[in-house]
């Protein structure tokens, strides 16, 4: 096991600084804005914008890697990312960090495209849970580490956007270094939504309400706590102490959901939530400790709606059809990230910050209202189920084409509507290779200054155009590298015990 989830350790490590970053974010902004007497409904709007791009880049990061290649596209995204955040830093004007957070939700789904997309095509069928159930603790604790980053800062000044923009930055080395290649990328399932609607409507509603709650979470709960007199230190570890607990409920709650009737399970998850989340309205003044203890409450209640309503669907789709309906709750859940930060900010600030979790209670409401067992009739139920339960991200940072396929329950040899594309060579093309170039891997002494790509197009280096030894650390050679099976390194001395025509070894 250990050498298998080492084989990815670079994908975790980015997937880990990324989401420091974004988890930083999304406290200090709430925190920052509250400070500078911004409503809330700015702040649910900002949280809301952000979602949206994430659940409408998906498509465009998909033709963005067939076009230029996995790490391009990561490099690119990470880059852009980065930016929108140093800009975030230099223009505090509200409707412009609206558009730069739509664009980096944007960047950031096609960043978790480029990830999940080599976790899928590089672990075996037999260990698709393990290695996905780490993605989705390292994508946790991620989350957690950044609250918790926060309060290393006194003041809410400017330089936690630093930290955020080096995260970004950061994230970029593990992949920048990677020697694999092209990994094939899934393409976008098609989104029947007559089909789903009629044959899991009950998930769906869970997966839309998890949305709202989840969207509303991580812009609106630092505003709650704020308002209340809490410190940013203490906003950071309430926040933190949220999310670490739905992290590690997600285990226990699954091992509850395989033996228990799962609509029946959600439905009393869904009323604790409605009736516990009545004492944080504001009506008792609570210690700092018990708010906190409650803030662990809510994280058990909260995070596990979503996988324990991805299982529930699962339970009534046949295999064939489940790359469709990840991408089908994903996108429920993602509408429902986009509208809850909305409802949420403008109720906040037409009556105060209790209105967070009077917001939250009625959430719950509708699902105990909703979902009842005997709605449940069983008719479409498969024979495996129930299926096994699977711990899912609750922030949306997946891609709903790639984290499909990453599900283990999701079979590829059986799946219809599973397409994987290679990425195209073509867009890498290099400069023509001239008759300098020619004659010099003619005579023998560029041999490795043209390397297959993932392809097997040819791709010519520039040093043998300059008539010098032959390598392919040129620009455009030394970017495409590792993703496009350039070999980099000298070709003057093959070892003749390697044979005529030997590849020289890669940096």
């Amino acid at each position: 096991m250990y050498s298998t989830l080492n084989s990815f350790s670079s994908l975790y490590a980015a997937a880990l600084l990324m989401l420091c970053g974004s988890g930083l974010f999304n406290t200090f902004m709430g925190l920052r804005l509250t400070a500078q007497s911004v409503s809330a409904f700015w702040v649910g709007l900002l949280i809301a914008g952000y979602y949206f791009g994430l659940v409408c880049g998906a498509r465009l990061g998909h033709k963005l890697l067939i076009r230029v290649g996995h790490i391009r596209a990561f490099v690119a995204c990470a880059a852009i990312s980065a930016t929108m955040v140093l800009a975030q830093a230099s223009f505090e004007v509200l409707p412009l960090w609206l558009v730069l957070r739509l664009i980096a939700g944007i960047a950031m789904v096609t960043q978790f495209m480029v990830l999940e997309s080599w976790l899928n095509e590089q672990t075996e069928n037999r260990l698709r849970g393990r290695v996905f159930s780490v993605y989705m603790l390292v994508s946790g604790l991620g989350t957690v580490l950044g609250q918790l980053s926060l309060t290393m800062y006194g003041a809410l000044d400017l330089r936690p956007l630093t930290l955020v923009a080096i995260f970004q930055v950061l994230c970029l080395v593990p992949i920048a270094l990677t020697a694999r290649s092209h990994p094939p990328t899934p393409v976008p399932a098609p989104l029947d939504i007559k089909f789903f609607a009629k044959r899991v409507p009950l998930s769906l509603t869970v997966l839309f309400m998890a949305g709202n709650l989840s969207g509303a979470f991580y812009g609106l709960v630092p505003v709650y706590a704020a308002r209340h007199g809490m410190s940013t230190a203490q906003v950071a570890v309430f926040v933190a102490a949220s999310v670490t607990a739905g992290l590690l409920s997600q285990f226990p709650m699954g091992w509850l959901s395989d033996r228990i009737n799962r609509a029946r399970l959600i439905r009393c998850n869904a009323l604790i939530l409605a009736v516990f989340t009545t004492v944080m309205w504001g009506w008792l003044d609570l210690p700092y400790w018990l708010m906190l203890t409650l803030s662990c409450v809510f994280g058990v209640l909260q995070f596990t709606l979503y996988p324990l309503g991805a299982a529930f669907a699962n339970d009534h789709v046949e295999a064939d059809k489940r790359v469709g309906l990840s991408a089908i709750l994903l996108m429920a859940y993602g509408i429902g990230a986009c509208i809850g930060p909305l409802i949420a900010g403008a109720l906040m600030s037409l009556a105060g910050p209790n209105m967070y979790y009077v917001f939250v209670s009625a959430c719950a409401v509708i699902l105990v209202w909703r979902v009842r067992p005997a709605r449940v009739t069983g008719e479409h139920q498969v024979d495996a189920a129930p299926v096994h339960f699977v711990p899912m991200p609750d922030t949306l940072q997946s891609s709903p084409a790639a984290v499909a396929t990453l599900d283990p329950r999701v079979d590829p040899a059986v799946d219809q509507t599973l397409e994987m594309v290679q990425p195209d060579a073509s867009a890498a093309t290099q400069p023509a290779r001239t008759e300098g170039a020619t004659e010099g891997a003619t005579e023998g002494t560029a041999e490795g200054a043209v390397a297959g790509d993932a392809d097997g197009h040819l791709v010519g280096s520039r040093a043998a155009n300059m008539g010098g030894p032959a390598t392919a650390v040129g620009s455009d050679a030394a970017t495409a590298g590792p993703e496009a099976g350039v070999v980099t390194g000298t070709a003057e001395s093959p070892d003749p015990a390697a044979g005529k025509g030997a590849r020289p070894p890669s940096l």
